[in-house]
């Protein structure tokens, strides 16, 4: 059994050292990375990291305005791209790849696959995007396989919906009006007629600013226009195609989909599509991104392995370390999920999130530590790191149709500055530190049985005292961990009980045992006593992660 730690990269960011960041510059300005940048050095060093799966992000080809109709790839009108470069869930080709990523765009499908090849010989799985409720609005797919039929192509785009027949929905008779100028710099209008519905699902013709109006929603057989009734029989012609796109990237050796906004996508539909594709590729693995925590369980039962804990664990354990709440909010925040808490995906920050380190969540990365060290090692479900936290990317740059909004773009031509830095050899001593507890920390995960597989007991509902430290057991064998960490931001010395109860729910004996800080290795033999205290002396968010031999 092993300790799920998936690394996610935004593949056009990543390795990309043009360190230019012209606000709203093209890919001549900024430049951007290739899948080549993952060099089976690069690789090596994520694997050594304790990284189990990387999950590259924007693979599948999108709306972009950079130019590559030389290539035989058609252009998209400026006024329905977000940003330069194009947000990678407008996507415009579900059978392709972002040409932005390949050193050869001729070559870009080889140049995936050459990927992932390198990606599992270093010994790491692959996961990408799946975008299953939305495409571009220019979406034309050139790369189909023969005998495919593209999406839209059979509509009857004088019926707003069709149940079985039409990919998307329609407003009959309507052009596409939305709130912005339709020019957008260029010499002609972009033209929608009928105009379709909107991806967030809005179904008139006339997207708001804070709408996703470069993208259109996809038909999966729900009625929004008679309050969602679903019509799943016969098959909805969406659910079929989709399935098969799924078919198609399981071919090219993948080893997991990251599923956008699924909760909007009904889970009949997984059901129906989980079941084939793990037919053909059993191992295969699902994620979904799911914010109600009514339906964790509906989509959990419809085929995903594991989903985002944003709305339960994310934003608990970011109020902690903002001291908005307690630290003993984190224990009902697992009790809410205990149980599911194998599916449950717990991270800090991801490409929608503000990155710790910047003025809008936390200001200093170092504060996300305790958080970063609980969510690795309190249960045995997987947890996701984005690429540039464990060096406290600060997120505030002001790249373009992104803003300064305390996020890495995922609209724009960019680079990331501690990536550079790293690559460079110019991190800060406090990067490096940083750097080197998210290692440890993640090699613990990895190695240790009791964080593997062993079973956890959460200590707070004894100990009241503790407002900013959250402190639980882990048990595999002999093996006994204490995890203890200080939200704090001083050091402090507080006296943890250990329950009777732990000690028979865990079957550990009274005595004295020597303890290893596996983060600092130093050794000191402690008493353990049923309904005893140990004594801990912790720094500003800092942490103890003491062994025992029991």
């Amino acid at each position: 059994m092993e300790k799920v730690i998936i690394y996610q990269v935004f593949t056009r960011l990543y390795g990309n050292r043009n360190t230019h960041r012209q606000e709203n510059g093209t890919i001549e300005e900024n430049g951007s990375g290739k899948m080549a940048d993952f060099t089976p050095q690069v690789l090596k060093g994520l694997s050594q990291m304790g990284v189990s799966h990387v999950w590259y992000t924007g693979i599948i080809r999108h709306a972009t305005t950079t130019d590559y109709t030389a290539y035989g790839i058609p252009r998209q009108h400026a006024a329905i791209v977000k940003g330069k470069a194009g947000s990678p869930y407008a996507i415009t080709d579900y059978y392709d790849v972002d040409p932005d990523l390949a050193v050869d765009v001729a070559k870009r499908m080889e140049e995936f696959e050459a990927l992932v090849s390198r990606t599992h010989e270093a010994g790491m799985k692959v996961i990408i995007d799946f975008v299953p409720n939305h495409v571009a609005r220019q979406y034309h797919s050139i790369c189909k396989p023969v005998g495919v039929k593209d999406l839209g192509e059979d509509d009857h785009t004088d019926r707003g919906f069709d149940p079985v027949n039409n990919n998307f929905y329609y407003c009959p008779g309507q052009r596409f009006t939305p709130y912005f100028d339709l020019y957008h710099g260029e010499a002609e209008p972009y033209v929608e007629e009928p105009a379709k519905a909107t991806g967030n699902d809005h179904f008139d013709n006339a997207p708001g600013k804070n709408d996703w109006y470069e993208t259109v929603k996809l038909n999966y057989g729900v009625d929004y226009y008679a309050g969602g009734v679903g019509h799943f029989e016969p098959i909805p012609d969406t659910w079929k195609k989709m399935t098969d796109i799924l078919l198609f990237w399981a071919s090219k050796g993948i080893d997991g989909f990251r599923c956008d906004m699924a909760e909007m996508v009904p889970a009949a539909f997984w059901k129906y599509a989980t079941t084939i594709v793990k037919q053909k590729y059993k191992d295969m693995v699902f994620v979904g991104e799911v914010y109600n925590p009514q339906e964790y369980r509906n989509y959990i039962a419809s085929g995903f392995d594991w989903l985002y804990d944003k709305v339960g664990m994310y934003d608990t354990m970011r109020a902690v370390i903002c001291h908005q709440a307690p630290a003993s909010a984190i224990s009902s925040a697992w009790q809410r999920t205990d149980d599911i808490r194998d599916h449950m995906l717990y991270f800090l920050e991801n490409h929608d999130e503000q990155r710790i380190a910047s003025d809008f969540f936390a200001a200093d990365a170092v504060k996300g530590v305790p958080g970063m060290i609980a969510s690795l090692l309190m249960q045995q479900n997987p947890f996701m790191l984005y690429a540039g936290e464990e060096y406290g990317e600060h997120g505030m740059d002001k790249e373009g149709f992104s803003g300064n909004d305390g996020r890495t773009t995922i609209f724009d031509y960019w680079s990331i500055d501690t990536l550079c830095r790293a690559d460079q050899k110019k991190l800060t001593t406090k990067e490096k530190q940083l750097f080197d507890i998210h290692k440890r920390v993640m090699q613990i995960a990895r190695k240790e049985k009791a964080i593997r597989e062993g079973v956890f007991f959460d200590v707070m509902y004894v100990n009241p005292q503790l407002e900013r430290q959250y402190v639980f057991l882990r048990k595999a064998g002999k093996d006994l961990l204490l995890v203890a960490v200080n939200f704090d931001d001083y050091a402090v010395a507080v006296d943890v009980t250990i329950p009777a109860h732990a000690f028979d729910y865990l079957e550990v004996k009274e005595g004295i045992y020597p303890a290893t800080d596996l983060l600092t290795k130093e050794k000191e033999d402690t008493l353990l006593k049923r309904d005893g205290s140990i004594r801990l002396t912790m720094d500003a968010r800092g942490a103890y992660i003491l062994k025992f031999k029991v």
